[in-house]
């Protein structure tokens, strides 16, 4: 699994967009409508991994449907907490993955590490509300994206929402914002004219960011332009759950997008076509998801 990818937490031991309106009872606030159709899937490009099943490029046919142009946020989020009362594996199970130089000293130091990927701490106590563990909150954070949201919680959020969490194909047409077989949201140049279009690790993983694009953590759910389509950090800021199964031994659940932890020395999973994956109790601080409906 990628480097910025949380280990799994099995058992936890240890097109032309449309306006948003209403239409035929669905609530389509905050999504944006796109007509379906036709386009190429996946990547053959030498950037890619082979072994995520990325390629071969082939046309697939999406139907109409609405998302969301941002990821869901902490504020609505809340929103849900406060109507139901629902508790996040992460609290269940009483700890989630944290980036290691967001943990304070003394707490980082009886935080459990895996030893494949020691820039991860399981810190006991966060969750969604408390992302870097005990005394930190999202006071200063309410517009950024939830995080520490396992897939489970998010079909939990979107059964709440009347909503569901978009298929691979449906978010990497959404992403692709009209663009054909363009590396980027935005395409083929990472940072165009010198500018920075998403949040993503800069510097040298994981010793030193140096936060050219602004941000070494999350960043608001509106941060960079948008791509053709309207949608906001499809590339970069947190890991996207998907609806599918990552491969046919079905243990595994889909992420796209990459996250601010990816580099291209180790990780260039934010390109469009990329793919990861993790188990559907994982959660971590850059693991989070949006919303799509019928329509």
């Amino acid at each position: 699994m990628a480097g910025c990818c949380p280990p799994p937490g099995t058992s936890r031991r240890l097109g032309v967009a449309g306006t948003v309106s209403s239409r035929g009872g669905v609530d389509l606030d905050g999504l944006v409508v796109l007509p379906g159709e036709t386009f190429r899937m996946g990547t053959d490009g030498q950037d890619g991994f082979p072994e995520d099943a990325e390629g071969p490029v082939r046309g697939v046919t999406v139907g109409a449907f609405a998302i969301d142009a941002h990821c869901v946020s902490n504020a609505r989020f809340a929103e849900f907490v406060d109507a139901t009362g629902y508790r996040t594996e992460a609290e269940n199970f009483g700890w989630t993955y944290v980036f290691a130089k967001f943990v304070p000293g003394e707490l980082r130091k009886r935080s459990p590490r895996p030893q494949q990927t020691p820039w991860w701490c399981g810190v006991g106590g966060a969750y969604w509300r408390a992302p870097e563990g005990p005394g930190s909150d999202v006071e200063d954070r309410w517009d950024h994206p939830v995080v520490h949201v396992s897939w489970n919680d998010a079909v939990a959020y979107c059964q709440w929402a009347s909503r569901r969490l978009p298929t691979e194909m449906e978010w990497e047409y959404a992403a692709r914002g009209g663009l054909d077989q363009a590396r980027y949201p935005w395409g083929d140049e990472l940072t165009p004219g010198g500018e920075h279009q998403c949040n993503i690790w800069q510097g040298r993983f994981p010793v030193h960011n140096t936060e050219e694009d602004g941000y070494v953590g999350t960043a608001p759910v509106d941060a960079f332009q948008p791509n053709g389509f309207g949608l906001y950090n499809v590339s970069g800021n947190v890991w996207e759950w998907c609806a599918d199964w990552f491969d046919e031994a079905r243990a595994n659940r889909a992420m796209r997008g990459g996250s601010y932890l990816c580099h291209d020395s180790y990780c260039n999973r934010y390109r469009v076509a990329a793919r990861a994956a993790n188990t559907p109790d994982s959660s971590s601080g850059n693991l989070g998801f949006r919303t799509v409906a019928d329509v």
